[in-house]
């Protein structure tokens, strides 16, 4: 879809809004409510995170640029790594310069310079789309140009997607960015177009200690769904009730 006719579309969506009417007209006739068809129905793609085993090298975001052609040196991301530093008076420190993509050599956070001795607890949280069960971001694309394969991971039709927004403002794990180049809502796919030929996700290839895996919950013999099912997990922002699917080991109480 041209640019000319995507601000088109985006006008016409926006006009129908205003007068009301209903978009479930525009959800039916979307291709990518067909393309909703793709993915195994025995699959279950999870996602698993061991936060005691992230040193904040930044090499998953580096190769998760690189992969999905998200430009190097732009603020955004599809994947990052957040540093947490707690300090003995109970406050969270918290930073990701350019996404953790550097690693974190700078001792100041946000510019201030904590001392050894004043830190409680110091961690790293890689953070990408949570593939939710439930996800708010399809729910309210008035297009379909977001959507869910049959094997839990949401796609965006950059060529449907009119760029209005709606899904960036609607995800609460502010996953959701506009490409800046391509000029649509981009995301996260745990690297679809590689785990559909069974390789493994950039992140995952490219971290050297193992923080991040991919499994597929619906295998009782796939090591990942056995430490979901067997272990204690957690997950972010539980009570927005969008059945995240992306599983941490070691999970903070101080994660946001």
């Amino acid at each position: 879809m041209s640019q000319t006719r995507r601000d088109l579309l985006k006008k016409v969506i926006i006009g129908s809004i205003g007068a009301t009417v209903s978009l479930d007209l525009f959800r039916f006739l979307s291709p990518a409510q067909l393309q909703a068809a793709i993915g195994d129905q025995a699959v279950r793609w999870v996602f698993l995170v061991d936060t005691t085993k992230c040193v904040g090298c930044g090499l998953c975001v580096k190769a998760c640029k690189k992969e999905n052609e998200v430009p190097y040196d732009v603020p955004v991301t599809r994947t990052w790594v957040e540093r947490y530093v707690v300090t003995k008076d109970g406050r969270s420190h918290i930073d990701t310069p350019n996404g953790g993509r550097d690693g974190f050599v700078d001792k100041k956070i946000q510019g201030e310079e904590i001392r050894d001795q004043d830190i409680n607890k110091a961690f790293f949280v890689p953070k990408l789309c949570n593939q939710c069960e439930n996800p708010a971001c399809v729910q309210v694309c008035p297009v379909g140009a977001t959507y869910q394969t049959k094997d839990g991971v949401t796609l965006v039709d950059r060529k449907w997607c009119i760029g209005c927004g709606y899904c960036i403002m609607a995800c609460p794990y502010g996953v959701r960015f506009f490409h800046p180049i391509h000029k649509v809502a981009e995301k996260c796919t745990f690297c679809y177009h590689r785990i559909s030929k069974g390789l493994k996700p950039a992140c995952v290839q490219a971290c050297p200690f193992g923080a991040r895996q991919l499994g597929n919950l619906k295998n009782p013999d796939d090591p990942v769904a056995q430490i979901i099912k067997t272990q204690r997990v957690g997950v972010l922002k539980d009570e927005y009730g969008t059945k995240p699917q992306v599983f941490y080991i070691g999970l903070d109480t101080n994660v946001r």
